[in-house]
């Protein structure tokens, strides 16, 4: 079951980059009101601006690729029965001691 997630997983990767660009690129502009965020070579951006850009847009991209796989796997897991991903037994760490 788990090897008919992947193509399943692999389009909510697609779909996700380009929701991801789409959130960062609003985010940026109002954040900032520039349209485009700072290339690292830019020169008259300065270190902060460039690395601040970075940080928020590798916030953006973890974050909605997060909420995607877990959606997804949970999605996959409703329909099929099967939980895609590792599935712990035992004890959770909040009960570990």
């Amino acid at each position: 079951m788990k090897a008919l997630y992947k193509p399943f997983g692999l389009l909510a990767s697609v779909l996700g980059g380009l929701l991801a660009s789409a959130l960062f690129g609003r985010l940026w502009k109002a954040i900032t009101g520039d349209d485009e965020k700072p290339k690292p070579t830019d020169h008259d951006r300065s270190w902060g601006e460039v690395l601040t850009a970075a940080a928020l847009q590798g916030a953006v991209y973890g974050g909605v690729k997060a909420l995607l796989d877990r959606a997804g796997a949970a999605g996959f897991a409703r329909a099929t029965g099967a939980w895609p991903g590792e599935e712990t037994t035992g004890t959770t760490s909040q009960e570990t001691t």
